[in-house]
């Protein structure tokens, strides 16, 4: 037995909005053998836009029963037989997140007609209600009032029904049947083709823009997982309304899967996803000149345009590192902002610092000793790559850190042997780097040692 199910809502997600209005029709598959159609009684008031919409206003609704009242009888219609819908997800979701505060759990067999429409009648320009019904010669009266789309969602299935849909229901509402948890507007046969392999994959929306990137272990199992799981709240509700289609690109390691996905995430900026996108405000070591002409080094918070010397988690770092280069080159405290009290530096009896702060050495005296401080630090930096094994048996993967910074990566034919960063670098594409790129690799090669490769 079907139940054929339609909604009108406040807004368009389940976890702050209610319902309106609701129409069932039961069908045995042939015929209809009940109906039911209510007002509900918001517990909020109906926005303008929607009672534009639906026709539906606050006075309709002032004394219509509340969802709780009529819940009882519209669980008994519902529980039981096949919940079909026109985006069933939609209305499933709403009804199962206000059955729950009503103190009942829904659990149906779904069936979507989008998907259902797809299947039977492939290739058809638009899947909408309305363009369906437009194309099957089928009359929506009362549009956006539940019983009017309800009405037409009936007619719609039985059209379907006459059209050989049944097998395709059958595979539909098997147990657990993964089809029926994916976005409308998803072809099944996308995410059926996705490797259990690593790699990075891509959401799309209708237009073809990338509105998420994820990176997986494996790409099957995590894609799989978003739709596992269709939450009420709005965000939720909105991302898998936009998803249209799904593309990937295979990683031999997690760890590449990880470095691409944030290198697509700033390089896209997709509307869904939060992580990475928010400015870390970690610590920079930054050089100047000043008026004077002295270079000046400083430890400040990293700034979104420029670009640091090196970078540090904690200012305690980056003070050490930078009183370690004033002791090692006597440089000056108070170019270095390391002193902030009016006059020379303390460093300056005691010859620690050699005048430059009241210009008693000459800035090109001092500044070659800056750029010497720097020049050490910059050897201090690894370079190195980390070897892995590749998508195919004859190649490695490979990441190659420079000076401490991340270059980029790709793939190297087993049996070449590279003796230099720069025989490396030809077959590796360069990418972007960031501090999040960086402390990934670090952290990966502490657990994995005898993945690094050396090179001076």
């Amino acid at each position: 037995m079907y139940a054929i199910v339609d909604i009108e809502t406040t807004g368009g997600y389940a976890a702050n909005n209610d319902i309106t209005e609701i129409a069932i029709v039961l069908h045995d598959g042939q015929s209809v053998i009940n109906r039911f159609e209510t007002l509900v009684r918001p517990m909020r008031t109906i926005p303008y836009y929607i009672q534009v919409l639906t026709g539906i206003s606050n006075e309709m609704v002032a004394a219509a029963p509340s969802f709780e009242e009529v819940a009882p009888q519209i669980y008994e219609l519902l529980q039981g037989r096949i919940f079909v819908a026109h985006n069933v997800n939609f209305d499933y979701s709403f009804l199962k997140h206000h059955f729950n505060t009503a103190g009942f759990e829904l659990t149906c067999s779904k069936l979507c007609t989008v998907r259902l429409s797809k299947k039977v009648f492939p290739g058809l320009p638009s899947y909408s209600l309305g363009n369906l019904c437009n194309h099957f010669g089928i009359t929506i009266y009362n549009r956006h009032r539940a019983g009017g789309d309800t009405d037409a969602t009936v007619r719609l299935l039985e059209h379907l029904l006459q059209h050989n849909a049944e097998p395709h229901i059958q595979q539909f509402i098997k147990r657990g049947a993964k089809e029926q948890s994916l976005p409308p507007n998803l072809p099944k046969e996308q995410v059926d083709q996705l490797p259990y392999t690593p790699g990075v994959y891509y959401f799309h929306n209708q237009t073809g823009k990338v509105i998420y990137v994820g990176k997986a272990k494996n790409l099957k199992y995590r894609v799989s997982s978003h739709f596992t799981h269709n939450g009420s709240g709005k965000q939720r509700q909105d991302f898998l309304r936009h998803i249209h289609s799904i593309t990937y690109q295979s990683c031999s390691t997690e760890l590449m899967a990880f470095i691409l996905e944030s290198v697509e995430i700033k390089r896209l900026w997709p509307e869904f996803n939060n992580s990475q996108k928010r400015f870390a405000h970690t610590y920079g070591l930054y050089m100047f000149e000043d008026s004077s002409g002295y270079i000046r080094l400083a430890i400040d918070k990293k700034k979104k345009h420029m670009q640091p010397l090196y970078t540090f988690n904690l200012l305690l770092e980056g003070h050490r590192l930078l009183n370690k280069l004033i002791e090692q080159f006597s440089l000056c405290a108070k170019l270095c902002f390391m002193q902030t009290a009016p006059g020379p530096c303390t460093g300056v009896p005691d010859n620690t610092c050699l005048g430059a702060c009241d210009h008693k050495e000459p800035a090109e005296i001092y500044n070659a000793r800056v750029h010497e401080a720097l020049k050490w630090l910059e050897d201090r930096l690894p370079t190195f790559a980390v070897v892995d094994a590749g998508n195919e048996r004859d190649e490695h993967s490979c990441i190659l850190m420079e000076k401490g910074k991340f270059y980029g990566m790709g793939y190297i034919p087993a049996g070449v042997g590279i003796t230099s960063r720069e025989e490396l670098k030809n077959y590796l594409k360069q990418y972007p780097e960031n501090d999040y790129i960086r402390g990934l690799v670090y952290q990966y090669v502490e657990r994995y040692p005898n993945k690094k490769i050396i090179f001076q």
